[in-house]
């Protein structure tokens, strides 16, 4: 929902954040220019986060600080779902020897609210607090289609279907029968559709009024998953986890 009365200032200060954290360490004309704002505006912000401990300087460049992280993580700690499913990511992730996930749904967005790495597992470009399209994810989709159907289409009027390879779904339709699809089946899967040569099994975790409250999944290189694992004992691992999650949410 779009603020009626937005607040002018508010919205620079998150901007010069946004644009902090895209390009990393940067001096006040760089920022300047980046975000169209006057030099001066830009210093009396940063100066101010500053004061506060969201931004540290060093030399002439300016970067977002670790206070960040503080109230990411305990926001995240504060979480029900987080507390009760941590266990569990970090044994699917033991057990199966791969990389686990947790993901959440927060403004139209899959938001990972953590990852833990098996013995063989592959270091991917995810991190606890990374915000992706639901789309194109095992996770995302797991999400979907547990969601109510005007709660989708008003996601994707807002967010888009934007592709991230060529194995992304595209359109309004194909996006229905997959969610179909999952429904069906129980999880979702991720052949490719977010990062090229990836496989991923995402399920979701439901309340007891049968909400859906986040989803956990498993992600591999394509070339260690046959279909049959897929399938098989890699999909089944997965609803375990999420089943024993919901139990311990629910009971």
């Amino acid at each position: 929902m779009d603020a009626k009365h937005p607040v002018r200032t508010t919205e620079k200060t998150l901007t010069l954040i946004e644009e902090l954290k895209r390009r990393g360490p940067a001096g006040v004309t760089e920022l300047a220019e980046g975000i169209d704002m006057g030099k001066s505006a830009v210093h009396n912000h940063l100066s101010t986060l500053q004061d506060h401990g969201y931004v540290l300087k060093t030399g002439n460049k300016y970067q977002l600080g670790l206070k960040f992280l503080e109230i990411g993580g305990s926001i995240r700690k504060s979480m029900e779902f987080y507390q009760v499913a941590e266990p569990e990511v970090k044994s699917l992730a033991d057990d199966t020897g791969e990389l686990a996930n947790l993901l959440v749904e927060e403004q139209g967005f899959g938001v990972y609210l953590m990852r833990s790495k098996g013995e063989d597992a592959v270091d991917l470009d995810t991190y606890a607090g990374l915000r992706t399209h639901l789309h194109t994810t095992a996770l995302g989709k797991a999400v979907l289609a547990h969601l109510p159907e005007s709660r989708v289409e008003a996601i994707i009027e807002r967010h888009g279907l934007e592709p991230k390879t060529p194995r992304s779904i595209g359109s309004r339709e194909e996006l229905f029968d997959a969610l179909e699809s999952v429904r069906d089946r129980g999880y979702a899967i991720d052949d490719g559709e977010r990062l090229e040569g990836l496989r991923c099994i995402g399920a979701p975790v439901k309340s007891s009024s049968d909400e859906v409250l986040g989803a956990v999944s498993i992600s591999a290189p394509t070339s260690r998953v046959s279909d049959e694992e897929l399938h098989g004992e890699l999909s089944e691992r997965v609803l375990s986890a999420a089943n024993v999650i919901e139990l311990n949410i629910n009971y």
